[in-house]
């Protein structure tokens, strides 16, 4: 029998472990969202468990396995395994994960950013399938990416590389982003900007036909609101949704600039806003890239869905 690989895909608002098998196709998950809030020694310690727990009710044995892979939603050290910093979840900084879950296991144990794994996960099996270089970008609460360049995962000298969420694009914007900077691409156009977006809005005028309470907190915005918004032709959602997606479009127009790649893949909860999104961002683009593309560039949406962090977690175990 084939061994399986098994994906961790920790995130901020849910924590996925499963059994891959080599072409991408997931045996057996757990899901959890009862981590947040948890220190990094307690969220280890239950990582530890839910892969023991599916080793054990799929009546395998660790030899079974040919690896674990673990996603992290912030900045990795990959050489050594460390997180560096995180905006998702409590502490985990300069933290050793890698070997913290490695010391209770036999098999070998790899940590690489999450996008970083959504990326090869799309490269192996979704859109980016039969491209040697592709960039992919995740537009959810932040905005991450995934360079691959000629079939290799870039990592830059840390391992960091890809944070284009904290490419500056608007220097006038006063929205703070995680980082401490303004003008930020997450601070402009992200779930975390969202709450702010709808209170400049407001102020300027723009009306709204969403229903809301007379002490509306302005915190509960997020992008599954907006998106009852668009569905309602709500101009004030509608007013959101276009400016974020012409900061996306500036996003991929720097990245165009930088890397020329031939594809470039877009994921992440933002993008369920839909084709109006869609279609503003790549208008955006080529208004910008005008006559400087000579070669073909798709932007498209992702093939891998929701488990592409867990699937891509377990494929880096096949780099």
């Amino acid at each position: 029998m084939e061994k399986l690989l098994c994906g961790v895909d920790l995130g901020g608002t849910k924590l996925s472990v499963g059994l891959i098998s080599t072409s991408g196709r997931i045996h057996d998950k757990i899901t959890v969202y009862d981590h947040v809030g948890k220190d990094e020694i307690t969220i280890v310690e239950q990582i530890i468990r839910l892969i023991r727990q599916l080793i054990s009710q799929n009546e395998l044995s660790e030899s079974d396995l040919r690896g674990i892979g673990m996603g992290f939603p912030g900045h990795v050290r990959y050489m050594d395994g460390h997180t560096l910093t995180t905006s998702n979840l409590k502490g985990f900084k300069n933290f050793p994960l890698r070997q913290a879950v490695a010391d209770h296991f036999k098999i070998p144990v790899l940590l690489d950013n999450d996008a970083n794994a959504q990326a090869f996960c799309e490269y192996k099996f979704g859109a980016g399938m039969g491209y040697d270089s592709m960039i992919f970008l995740t537009i959810s609460t932040g905005i991450g990416a995934g360079i691959i360049l000629d079939k290799k995962l870039y990592r830059g000298i840390t391992g960091t590389a890809g944070e284009f969420g904290h490419t500056i694009v608007n220097s006038d914007n006063k929205q703070i982003c995680t980082c401490g900077n303004e003008g930020c691409l997450m601070a402009c156009a992200c779930g975390l900007a969202l709450p702010y977006l709808f209170k400049k809005k407001m102020e300027q005028g723009i009306s709204t036909s969403l229903p809301l309470p007379d002490n509306f907190d302005y915190s509960q915005v997020d992008g599954k609101m907006i998106k009852k918004g668009l569905e309602i032709d709500d101009p004030l959602s509608k007013a959101i949704v276009i400016e974020c997606a012409d900061y996306i479009g500036i996003g991929i127009y720097n990245i165009f600039q930088v890397f020329n790649p031939p594809l470039i893949i877009l994921g992440g909860g933002l993008t369920s806003w839909g084709e109006f999104y869609l279609n503003r961002i790549k208008s955006k683009f080529y208004k910008l890239a005008r006559d400087m593309i000579f070669d073909k560039i798709e932007i498209v949406e992702s093939k891998a869905g929701r488990d592409a962090g867990l699937i891509g977690a377990a494929a880096l175990l096949m780099q």
